[in-house]
């Protein structure tokens, strides 16, 4: 009968075969850094899918001709990401690819779709309010008229990610609970003619309350990203207001500094 550790090796092998590992021993990179960035890269871009196991330590350091702190220097390096979770009786598994998203003016559907990680959206709430003395300033609009907020759940290989509210002009663009759970709201936007142009964005963190951490299957009080974010079309239109939080476990915002001439 086989024992659960030599299930775990021979589950790994398909995972790790399709791997072509590249370490370069006179760089001056340590190997259990390469090593970890290839392993991450290879979550990212789905090569190592969530659920694929890695085997044990021993054996992927006799594969790779690595001393074994070596190895578990950079599965650990991972595990401390949220990216691999070491199971007793089981060994080492893929759980998640991080969300690596430009700092740019882009949907969330969009970029999570385009890097491969399978979106989906629970739409939470959908309805006509008044617009508060906030929403009011950001979308430009008076005080107490009608807008419409969307509450959403945004979820990649069946993990949530982020939760969702935006606001936007009652009027705008159609916005059916159907439509909002197939595709993203720029998409439906773009659809109805309406040219997004510009944003002003800012991006924050906090602790998680106990209901955001429900949501989000996290800790209450664990780390979150926060960004809010007004969006312009090209007449100069204050087009949506979103007030979004992201796991900061899974979700990281990724942009390039330049140097000021």
């Amino acid at each position: 009968m086989a024992r659960t550790g030599d299930r775990a090796r021979t589950a790994a092998v398909p995972a790790l075969s399709a791997l072509d590992f590249a370490l370069d021993r006179g760089s001056p990179v340590p190997l259990y850094y390469q090593l970890a960035q290839q392993l991450e890269s290879a979550i990212e871009h789905g090569v190592l899918a969530p659920g694929n196991l890695l085997g044990n330590e021993v054996d992927l350091s006799v594969r790779l001709g690595l001393s074994r702190p070596t190895v578990r220097q950079a599965i650990q390096s991972l595990v401390d990401k949220g990216l691999l979770v070491r199971r007793r009786g089981v060994g080492t598994q893929v759980v998640h690819s991080q969300v690596k998203r430009p700092l740019e003016l882009s949907s969330l559907y969009d970029d999570l779709e385009e890097a491969g990680q399978g979106p989906t959206t629970q739409v939470v709430r959908n309805e006509v309010v008044p617009a508060s003395c906030d929403v009011a300033a950001a979308l430009g609009v008076a005080e107490g008229s009608e807008v419409t907020v969307l509450d959403r759940l945004r979820r990649t290989h069946g993990q949530p990610v982020a939760l969702l509210c935006n606001y936007l002009p009652a009027s705008l663009v159609p916005l059916d609970d159907t439509r909002l759970e197939s595709t993203g709201l720029y998409r439906m936007m773009r659809s109805a003619g309406i040219t997004l142009h510009s944003a002003r964005q800012s991006v924050g963190a906090r602790a998680a309350t106990a209901e955001e951490a429900a949501c989000l299957d996290e800790e209450e009080g664990a780390a979150l990203l926060t960004m809010q974010r007004t969006a312009y079309d090209d007449t100069g239109r204050a087009v949506e207001y979103g007030t979004h939080i992201y796991r900061a476990s899974r979700y990281t915002f990724d942009f390039q500094l330049l140097v000021r001439p």
